[in-house]
């Protein structure tokens, strides 16, 4: 036998009780989803498999090389994004506006073995001058070749009508311009670079309406627009565009939506996988966007949100 078709759903059927299938040929493992990858592995577990094919990533990174910045990396979903870039080989620019969570970031990624691959700085995603500095500090790692704009705020709660303009110019200043700007300032580095990926982090709010937060969500939106319009526009210069849209993620940006057990229940029970997202969840996402394996996809946000349905 040259190989041999496992499908997930069939596996308890095929091994009943067993955690582990030895295989010593080539073997096609398909999807529910029909896309299929090749593996010619001695020994693949069933069960924990995704553990091992995890490391077995972290052996072969596929980031290897490349330099990328993310900002407001120093807690919550974009640090998650930053440690995974890391861990698959990227060099990574770590930057908050706080000196102190930058520090404490960088001593976290150390602990965990990944000391050599970071280095912090601090930037306010607003001021022109700490633009330049990350991309400057990329620069000293060899170039860039990644930018996940993460950094967004919602400095206020209620209906969106008695939103202050001052709180409105705030939202729209750091979470739509100050990306647009990111954009446009890292271009001349991936030009040097041969091309280049830009990761946009929105929101589920981009979508669907969030209630009182309605500015915050409308910024949101415009980043889809504006990951279609780079997109476009960016596209013989070698450099891919995508945006990600996180559902309700535990961070501690989300607490005022969930720390009332009644709301976290009600927005658990909005997702299919009837959970909160973590991190994680959001990290591999973008680690799959600033890889190889992305290349002919651009333009497009993709939903990571458990399930919630989301449609404009």
């Amino acid at each position: 036998m040259n190989g041999m078709l496992i499908h997930p759903w069939e596996l308890p059927t095929y091994a009943p009780g067993l955690w582990s299938l030895r295989i010593k040929s080539k073997f096609e493992f398909q999807s529910a989803h029909s896309s299929c990858c090749i593996f010619n592995p001695q020994f693949v577990m069933i069960g924990r498999g995704i553990r091992l094919l995890s490391n077995m990533a972290m052996a072969n990174p596929r980031l290897d090389g490349k330099v990328a910045v993310v900002t407001a990396s120093t807690e919550g979903i974009g640090f998650a994004i930053a440690k995974r870039l890391a861990q698959e080989g990227a060099k990574v620019v770590v930057s908050s506006r706080n000196k102190a969570k930058v520090d404490a970031a960088i001593s976290q990624l150390k602990k965990e073995g990944l000391g050599e691959k970071v280095i912090g700085a601090v930037c306010h995603v607003g001021k022109a001058e700490d633009r330049k500095r990350i991309f400057d500090e990329a620069a000293k790692l060899g170039g860039l070749d990644i930018l996940v704009s993460n950094a967004g705020v919602s400095p206020a709660m209620g209906p969106i009508l008695d939103c202050s303009e001052q709180v409105w110019d705030k939202i729209f200043e750091l979470n739509v311009k100050a990306g647009f700007l990111l954009a446009k300032d890292a271009m001349p580095h991936f030009k040097k670079r041969g091309g280049g990926k830009i990761i946009f982090i929105s929101s589920i709010g981009g979508y669907q309406p969030i209630p009182f937060i309605g500015a915050y969500c409308v910024s949101k939106t415009a980043l889809l627009g504006l990951t279609k319009v780079i997109a476009s526009d960016v596209a013989g210069d070698n450099v891919t565009v995508n945006c990600i849209a996180p559902g309700i993620i535990e961070t501690k940006f989300s607490q005022p939506l969930i720390s009332e057990e009644a709301n976290q229940e009600h927005i658990v029970s909005l997702t299919a996988l009837k959970r909160l997202g973590k991190p994680n969840d959001v990290a591999g996402v973008a680690a799959f966007l600033a890889s190889s394996d992305s290349d002919y996809i651009t333009g497009e946000t993709i939903l990571v949100t458990g399930g919630i349905p989301a449609r404009l």
